[in-house]
């Protein structure tokens, strides 16, 4: 995987996400809702509706910043439980279900005890993927779900080209203007983490 050479890696990169996701809390779900034209909430909902999982299933929501996930999670009668290493995001956090902060490669959940995982617009703020996946299945039971949701690049030449106009100069100068220049700068080019 070729890298930006600008973006962090290892523990320079956890360090710099977390300090960035603490300094853009308080705006977070209100730049969010601006940037995606509220879709977040759509795409939320589709995903927690994809798990198909019954009522009072127990499931994790990982890097879940303020809880959105957790919040439809209990709107489908489901028990969420959010982790973050963000203490910023957890605190303006506005979900009922318990939110804990802890780094996602080391969840405090005992082997097979969760019945699903959501994570939402954040495996590309992760230091390794290969070991999130492998403590995501330590703590999944056997026939768990999950819901992974994150951006990616359209392969249509055409959605691709505005894909890139809106996500590498829009989003950056909205972000700027309402909240964090620099978090919302790094926000296009961290997809380049993703495989």
């Amino acid at each position: 995987m070729d890298l930006n050479p600008d973006l962090p890696t290892g523990d320079e990169k956890a360090e710099k996400v977390q300090g960035m996701f603490d300094r853009i809390a308080p705006r977070y779900d209100f730049v969010n809702r601006i940037m995606t034209f509220r879709l977040d909430v759509r795409w939320r909902k589709q995903t927690v509706q994809a798990l198909e999982l019954e009522k009072d299933s127990l499931v994790i929501d990982l890097a879940c910043g303020t809880g959105d996930f957790c919040c439809e999670l209990e709107n489908a009668g489901m028990v969420p439980l959010g982790f973050d290493f963000s203490m910023g995001m957890l605190q303006a956090g506005r979900s009922a279900s318990p939110l804990c902060q802890s780094d996602v490669l080391r969840l405090p959940i005992r082997d097979a005890s969760v019945d699903g995982a959501t994570c939402g617009f954040a495996l590309r703020n992760l230091t390794e993927l290969e070991p999130f996946f492998a403590e995501v299945n330590r703590v999944l039971k056997v026939g768990g779900r999950i819901g992974f949701l994150d951006v990616a690049e359209p392969e249509n030449k055409f959605l691709n080209w505005g894909h890139h106009i809106y996500f590498d100069r829009i989003v950056p100068k909205v972000g700027a203007l309402l909240s964090d220049k620099s978090a919302y700068s790094y926000l296009p080019k961290s997809v380049s983490y993703l495989p």
